[in-house]
């Protein structure tokens, strides 16, 4: 009986190869072992079967590296920087069932560096460092459909030279207009002009479609009635009620 159990188990691996495997995986304490006797075991020891992923030395360039050090020292407390971000996390297709290429074309592009409101996180600045490969022809017809993404999102992009090193006045002099604002401007919850009674609906001045009425849930308003975009909350923007 037992052979005939281990016959088909074997005819059966040669279909599925994975009945017949075992899968270890030996959870190790760094408390088990002594720096003056023990070694602390290799990830492959670890887990004989680990997936091919490592973390990178290069997640930024020495020009990217350098650029990081200078912008974050002119920042202050009311920007975040991050570093990579891909563009379709950034920006959103409006009409998304009659745009749907449009997405495709932002989902593997990447931006250098983007700036943020460090209060609500709200984009203000992207930058991009060029290098020598931005000469290339396919690379300047990416340049010019990011920048066009850019403008007519309202979002400004700066493009900068790839350097070693940077100037800190040259750089601090060159993103300064676009961060003015933040810096003079207090820091205050819009909130927005509700009234009670329908008139038409409007559109969304960001998206150009109509928006949809919206109740308040709670808060002071709750209960009240005012325009908001259907694209909520990968935009924001609300409209009031007017009679």
């Amino acid at each position: 009986m037992a052979t005939k159990t281990k016959q088909k188990q074997g005819c059966l691996s040669v279909i599925f190869p994975f009945l017949g495997r075992k899968t270890t995986k030996t959870i190790f304490k760094a408390s088990d072992y002594n720096s003056s006797n023990d070694s602390i075991p290799t990830v492959e020891t670890i887990i004989p079967e680990a997936l091919p992923y490592r973390v990178r030395d290069d997640f930024l360039s020495p020009a990217e590296f350098s650029f990081y050090k200078v912008l974050s020292s002119l920042g202050g407390t009311r920007i975040i920087i991050q570093s990579k971000v891909r563009l379709a996390d950034i920006f959103f297709v409006s009409r998304p069932n009659e745009n749907m290429t449009y997405f495709s074309r932002i989902a593997q592009k990447h931006l250098d560096f983007l700036v943020c409101d460090s209060v609500t996180m709200k984009p203000l600045l992207g930058i991009e460092l060029d290098d020598s490969s931005h000469k290339r022809d396919d690379r300047q017809e990416r340049d010019d459909f990011v920048e066009k993404i850019f403008q007519v999102a309202g979002l400004p992009l700066l493009r900068l030279p790839a350097q070693r090193e940077y100037n800190t006045r040259e750089i601090a002099a060159q993103i300064a207009p676009f961060l003015k604002d933040i810096v003079s401007a207090p820091v205050a919850s819009p909130q927005p002009e509700i009234n009670k009674q329908v008139n038409s609906v409007p559109l969304c001045p960001k998206c150009g479609i109509p928006m949809v009425l919206r109740t308040v849930a709670q808060g002071e308003h709750k209960g009240k009635q005012f325009y908001g975009c259907q694209n909520y909350p990968r935009c924001r923007e609300m409209k009031p009620v007017t009679a």
